[in-house]
């Protein structure tokens, strides 16, 4: 049984795909892209889809009818990003399907935004491949990831006396390769080392290690071949597993970081700041408005704090904004994103670049939540305009004290001093 789905694996590829190896559409992975996308000469144009898709099923002949057409021309391909996610995520894809044209800077790849037609994805590729041209004409080169062009200065020299004290002692992330000055294989990894030294810089530092000078550290690794690249966490330490180009390696090394944040802080909106911190330097910010206080009291508002700091760190990865509010304390802020026809609790995922949102409709649960936060993850579900066209502004508060509600007190009167005799009788009701 488990040779006759090897044999079917191996006769219709991977199983997911919604193209086949005739429809003149090249499947592309992580372990051909750098060499058939980036390292080529060729302009390609490359779409990113998810099987399950809708639109992407649609698009399927259409793309296919362009892949025929440029034939010869310009390189149409395809990536599975829901298998292939860590490749979808280097290229910030978060909707199905998305297209990017990759022409004469293929670090700086064109999202193709027009009409979903085979016409119109031709005419994109010929444009493309015209504007290499041209510019290749005017003496401009095609940037591929062939070679490094990172700054040297961003890989640290590493040695037996300050191993210590910058790698194992420093809360930093670490890559470290151990190499030898004699070995080729050290000497073609070098330019992509230093590339992604430059590209991961204030994320992850990348270090390296002469390990025919520096010995003692070597040997505490058990280093034995040339280059060994290893992940250093706050002493813990891992073998690199991945690839040897600098793509690879920011790949990799962006996993690691994404593993390693701590789970966001869920915070409460006191002001513009929290605001424009949450949404404005993340690509998505998940906002929550709580009941009053006097409808919620503190266990009840620490309950829902505490879900959505769970819900927080599950999607950690994915380096979202996350704050909440109490009903009716910023009012233009729910009017803008439809907040509170339907109650509170209420939560709307906000994509502040596009002004874009997603209002929660299912229960405010943990289960409910988690459903709505997946197919955002996924670029699923519908979405609406800000009103507005902009984040609106919101006033500054006193945060929450924690504390229980209460309400206010009345003011005692005191009547001693009213003689009721001579109160006026000329407004009493005539018969």
């Amino acid at each position: 049984m488990r040779y006759l789905a090897v044999i079917c694996v191996l006769l219709v590829g991977r199983a997911s795909a919604l193209y086949s190896s005739s429809s003149g559409v090249i499947d592309l992975t992580p372990s051909n892209f750098q060499r058939e996308v980036i390292n080529s000469d060729a302009v390609w144009i490359v779409e990113f889809y998810a099987p399950w898709c809708g639109h992407c099923q649609q698009l399927v002949p259409e793309y296919q009818k362009a892949a025929q057409a440029l034939k010869g021309v310009v390189k149409v391909g395809a990536v599975n990003a829901d298998e292939d996610k860590s490749l979808a995520g280097q290229y910030g894809i978060r909707g199905f399907p998305t297209i990017k044209i990759f022409g004469l800077d293929k670090k700086k790849p064109e999202d193709y935004n027009g009409q979903r037609s085979a016409q119109g994805i031709v005419d994109a590729g010929l444009k493309a491949a015209r504007d290499k041209v041209n510019a290749q004409l005017s003496g401009k080169k095609s940037s591929g990831s062939g070679g490094g062009s990172g700054n040297a200065d961003d890989v640290i020299e590493l040695t037996d006396s300050n191993f210590e004290k910058l790698v194992l002692k420093s809360d930093d992330l670490w890559l470290v390769e151990f190499f030898a000055p004699w070995c080729g294989h050290c000497k073609n990894l070098a330019p992509h080392w230093q590339k992604a030294a430059t590209e991961l810089k204030g994320k992850i530092k990348l270090g390296a290690l002469d390990a025919t000078v520096h010995s003692v550290t070597a040997s505490r690794y058990g280093v034995q071949g040339y280059p060994t690249i290893k992940f250093f966490n706050k002493g813990d330490v891992e073998d690199y597993d991945g690839g040897r180009t600098s793509s690879d390696i920011v790949t990799w090394a962006n996993d690691k970081v994404a593993l390693n944040v701590p789970p966001p802080e869920i915070k409460e909106i006191v002001g513009e700041h929290t605001l424009k911190e949450a949404c404005k330097e993340h690509p998505i910010c998940i906002i929550a408005v709580l009941p009053h206080i006097l409808d919620c009291q503190s266990k009840c508002r620490n309950t829902y704090i505490d879900m959505l700091t769970k819900l927080g760190d599950k999607y950690k990865q994915k380096m979202w904004g996350w704050v909440w509010s109490e009903a009716m304390a910023h009012s233009d802020l729910e009017q803008a994103l439809d907040i509170g026809g339907f109650g509170y609790p209420a939560l709307a995922a906000l994509n502040a670049k596009k002004m874009q949102f997603a209002l929660l409709k299912g229960s405010f649960s943990e289960e409910g939540i988690n459903e709505f936060l997946r197919d955002i993850s996924f670029g699923r579900g519908r979405t609406s305009p800000v009103r507005g066209a902009q984040l609106p502004s919101v006033k500054e508060i006193e945060p929450w004290d924690g504390k229980d509600g209460a309400l206010p007190e009345e003011e005692d009167i005191d009547l001693s001093d009213i003689d009721l005799d001579d109160l006026d009788d000329s407004g009493k009701d005539e018969l």
